[in-house]
């Protein structure tokens, strides 16, 4: 183990009455896993960069007259360096552990998430709706994202809550605790920019699209405590476990199955709608279909804040090649195509004023309050200290 990697190592995961509780040697495995990817950012990510800049580009440039052209070039040659496709291998690796210890412990202790799912519901202060007749979209459920078994919509049976936990442990070791202990860095960091740029704005009703476990919503529960808040995703086990974990922390969400393409709300029915890292999971056809809802469900002088990763305009030709090796290494079809998109003139099309589009970034809510200070290095899995945000505004 490199002498940087403990950098990757931060607090706990935050308790809560969902989460999944491992016994001693599953705990061994999943902080092997965490090291094993720590390991991978720190002692691998910087050789990579340092054969490209140092080799792979100079040998091209004295061969062909100029440097390499774009991240396609790019990825050209550096699928050739065998260093790389060790790199390539070890990343495709650590992901399919990650899951693999994560689901010994959902499965040695199901029939009890089960249970403390089901007694949550009974003594709900939120909300939980779902619907056995929505049609999972396609392109959501025809793969597992980032490789995680059943992706989104898996259910295993009556009141199976495996996908849920799953998410909720995973994305904990696979960020390396760096989105802090309850994983809500984007949510948080986004409610806070709502705050901060917008002081006197106090909606009514929330919505988050493509809530997961609800990660990213329950930060805007906090900061707008007057406020109703709405979340949707379109799996029923995230659902289950989403709306357990927000009432086993006393936070009242009402959780509904729905399509973020097509939803049941009234028109204008929300002032704020937020959504984190949904954009780079929905296909070239469901973006514009969100964003056209969004235009839809937002009420006269209502916000939108979508948060994700940069796009690919916001970064050097090689970071770009970095970021777009979750496409092909972590079952991620959708994410370089993402970057690519003008998502600013999606949001014109969808009915946004043009001088009402903007994109921003969102300071890191966890890291400024931890103290921590990192830049941006291609491989991570979050840009620095901020998020980029598309806020659009109606």
């Amino acid at each position: 183990m490199g002498s940087q990697s403990n950098a990757f190592f931060a607090v706990p995961q935050g308790p809560h009455g969902m989460l999944v509780e491992a016994d001693r040697d599953e705990r061994a495995r999943q902080e092997f896993v965490r090291s094993f990817k720590a390991f991978i950012q720190s002692d691998v990510v910087p050789g990579i960069h340092a054969t490209y800049h140092h080799e792979v580009k100079p040998l091209f440039e004295r061969r062909a007259g100029h440097p390499p052209r774009d991240r396609h070039e790019i990825r050209e040659l550096m699928t050739q360096h065998p260093l790389f496709r060790n790199y390539a291998s070890l990343q495709r690796v650590s992901q399919e552990l990650l899951w693999d210890v994560v689901l010994d412990s959902i499965e040695r202790t199901l029939p009890e998430l089960v249970e403390r799912a089901r007694l949550r519901g009974k003594t709900s202060c939120g909300s939980l709706t779902l619907d056995p007749a929505l049609s999972l979209p396609k392109y959501a459920v025809g793969v597992d994202i980032h490789c995680m078994p059943g992706g989104y919509g898996g259910e295993g049976g009556p009141g199976d809550v495996t996908a849920g936990a799953l998410y909720d442990r995973g994305v904990y070791l696979y960020a390396l605790g760096m989105m802090g202990p309850m994983n809500d860095d984007i949510g948080g960091s986004a409610a806070k920019f709502v705050r901060d740029r917008f002081p006197d704005f106090k909606p009514r009703r929330i919505l988050d699209l493509g809530c997961t476990v609800g990660h990213s919503t329950l930060p805007f529960v906090d900061a707008f405590p007057q406020a109703e808040v709405h979340a949707i995703d379109i799996g029923p086990s995230l659902l289950r476990y989403a709306h357990a974990r927000a009432e086993s922390l006393g936070k009242r969400v009402h959780f509904s199955q729905q399509d973020a393409t097509a939803t049941n709300f009234p028109d204008g029915h929300f002032d704020l709608i937020t959504s984190s890292i949904l954009f780079h999971e929905t296909s070239a056809k469901a973006l514009p279909a969100i964003l056209r809802e969004t235009w839809r469900l937002l009420a006269p002088g209502g916000i939108a804040v979508h948060g994700d990763l940069p796009p690919f305009w916001a970064m050097d030709e090689f970071n770009q090649f970095m970021l777009d090796c979750e496409t092909w290494y972590n079952n991620e079809p959708y994410w370089g195509a993402m970057r690519e998109v003008d998502q600013v003139a999606l949001s014109i099309k969808a009915g946004f004023a043009p001088e009402k589009v903007e994109f921003c970034m969102a300071p890191s809510a966890y890291r400024a309050a931890a103290g921590h200070d990192r830049s941006f290095e291609a491989g991570e899995f979050a840009p620095g200290n901020a998020w980029q945000v598309l806020v659009t505004r109606k």
